[in-house]
């Protein structure tokens, strides 16, 4: 979709996108941009070129809205974007729980409204978005989301019914990784490395993992019996992991979350 597009909370995941639009050529004059301080507007100009602006003002100029806010402040925001927003203006809510069909209940009847799930690594451009439209989103307003969040990394479309799940999945995913990935620096320290060594052997190999996982196209199992020799090193880890019930606390882990997402929707 052409026309200007307006970032409403503009945090981390809020500039991350806008720096995604302005890489993905668009000019920062079609780019509006909100923030709660002054200093953080002032900011946001000199950073990137972009015009700040109230709320009332990006809802009245911008043909795109997306509004990337915490779910407990999404409610007083749409009453305060409602009365601007025309029906014909795309609105893209970035905020985990919340349902189509609630942001579309506080617009103008008819407002396309599209739901999507960024995550953190959106921050250096290697975000997973799931995208989900509401009932009057058409394959043009999917697109455009689809256009917009690619520039932070990909995008997935996903039935409505589905985002509470990939919340728990890919939104909280990173966080899983990076507990993960402190507990085995930890091992590491207490196996005798130093920090910075313990630090730089498991990230490097948490990336290398991750990109197989990406570019080979295997089964994770396969590529994990691949490292797992008989009597080996790997399989008496892995022994222990099971002992210790690490897949089913992970599988209760996700389960929390999911249902946590549901909940924000529900307190909405």
């Amino acid at each position: 979709m052409s026309g200007k597009i307006a970032v409403i909370g503009t945090g981390k995941i809020g500039e991350a996108l806008l720096v995604g639009l302005l890489g993905a050529g668009r000019a920062p004059d079609d780019v509006l941009v909100t923030a709660r301080r002054e200093d953080r507007a002032v900011e946001l100009r000199t950073r990137h070129g972009v015009r700040a602006v109230p709320n009332a003002e990006a809802a009245k100029l911008a043909d795109t809205l997306i509004l990337a806010v915490k779910p407990q402040d999404l409610p007083a925001l749409l009453d305060e974007l409602a009365p601007h927003v025309a029906a014909d203006r795309l609105v893209i809510s970035a905020a985990a729980g919340i349902t189509t069909a609630f942001v579309e209940s506080r617009l103008t009847p008819g407002t396309p409204v599209v739901r999507v799930m960024p995550n953190t690594p959106a921050l250096v451009d290697q975000g997973m978005s799931v995208i989900s439209g509401g009932s009057h989103a058409s394959e043009r307003h999917l697109d455009a989301a689809d256009a917009i969040f690619a520039g932070v990394g990909r995008t997935l479309r996903l039935p409505e019914s589905q985002q509470d799940a990939a919340t728990a999945l890919s939104g909280s995913g990173p966080a899983y990784f990076y507990f993960l990935v402190e507990a085995m620096i930890d091992a590491g320290i207490l196996l005798g490395l130093p920090r910075d060594k313990a630090h730089e052997l498991i990230v490097q190999s948490a990336v290398g993992a991750a990109a197989m996982l990406r570019d080979t196209g295997e089964h994770p199992v396969a590529l994990r019996e691949a490292v797992t020799s008989p009597g080996g090193t790997t399989i008496n880890a892995i022994r222990e992991l099971e002992n210790h019930g690490v897949r089913a606390a992970l599988i209760a882990a996700l389960e929390a979350a999911r249902d946590r997402s549901r909940e924000l929707g529900a307190d909405a």
